[in-house]
């Protein structure tokens, strides 16, 4: 599988839970199995190789969880509540990420973005150094007016991670993706907020034992490497069937409390109403017997007379 291995990281992967360990083993593991030597650095190119990390792999709750679902998320594409999310870390100056950015990822927008059944969140995950760190923080600065994934497209043009992530070439990247100001994008691209938001996806790629650009969660499920369209459709087609027959237990679950409530709440209401009838019927009756009473007292007193 093509990826685009990291030099050794400055950070050591940490620790995100006791639960996390094996799916982060299992990826990282996918992960370097995926580069061999030939293919270090950024301007891999190789033909794809054997998946150690596909579809058919496990899905890891813990993984699940690293979905954000934040609707007002620049960096995302897809409904917050779409059933499938995918989570992306890549770095610009990968070359397997700028494949899967121009082959494989417009279809997956196609297909399942815009019908609503998958989001793709991007993490920016830079391991080749200082242009890829700003690369990162520019996606960032451009997302803050609404044009990342324009700026994603232009940074993964073929040829242009050729021309380098240098300050002058990332503002033209910003001019061509329609930034609209570009002192602001400056500004942020340099900004600590952009440092922190590059280092908190960073550290979440470290901390799932990635070391090789693009690795993926599918509703916490690994791949690593730009894999084939075909392996990623099997996965996102396989999570939301699973996805779909989870809603699908707890609707049934919802219905049948429902059902179970309004039969209580009918209960309720026959015994109300019973009791209604109940004492409806005791204040009939007691008039009934008042009345009786009141007319044979009245019939004993004209019997006796006046004496």
């Amino acid at each position: 599988m093509p990826s685009s291995a990291a030099p050794t990281p400055s950070r050591r992967p940490m620790a995100i839970g006791a639960g996390v360990l094996v799916a982060a083993l299992l990826l990282g593991y996918a992960s370097y199995s995926a580069t061999k030597p030939s293919d270090a650095g950024p301007g891999g190119s190789s033909a794809v190789a054997e998946s150690s990390a596909g579809p058919g792999g496990s899905s890891h709750p813990e993984l699940l969880k690293l979905a954000r679902r934040d609707a007002g998320d620049p960096l995302a594409a897809g409904r917050a509540d779409a059933p499938v999310v995918m989570v992306e870390y890549a770095d610009f100056q990968c070359g397997y990420c700028g494949k899967f950015a121009r082959d494989t990822e417009p279809e997956l927008m196609r297909k399942y973005v815009e019908d609503g059944t998958l989001r793709i969140e991007w993490r920016n995950f830079p391991i080749f150094g200082a242009e890829s760190e700003a690369a990162a923080r520019a996606s960032w600065a451009a997302g803050r007016q609404g044009r990342f994934w324009q700026f994603h497209a232009a940074a993964y043009a073929q040829g242009a991670k050729e021309k380098g992530f240098g300050a002058a070439r990332l503002r033209a990247l910003a001019r061509e993706a329609g930034v609209a100001d570009l002192d602001r994008f400056v500004r942020d691209t340099e900004s600590e907020a952009a440092r922190e938001a590059v280092a908190r996806d960073q550290e979440e790629g470290y901390g799932l034992g990635a070391t090789s650009t693009p690795s993926f969660l599918i509703n916490g499920r690994p791949i690593a490497g730009a894999q084939p369209a075909g392996t990623f459709t099997e996965a996102i087609e396989a999570a939301a069937a699973e996805a779909g027959a989870g809603r699908a237990a707890g609707s049934g679950s919802s219905k049948q409390g429902e059902r179970e409530a309004q039969g209580e709440r009918d209960g309720q209401s026959g015994r109300e109403a019973q009791g209604e009838r109940d004492g409806q019927g005791g204040r009939e009756a007691q008039g009934e017997r008042d009345g009786q009473g009141g007319r044979e007292a009245q019939d004993e007193q004209g019997e006796q007379g006046p004496r």
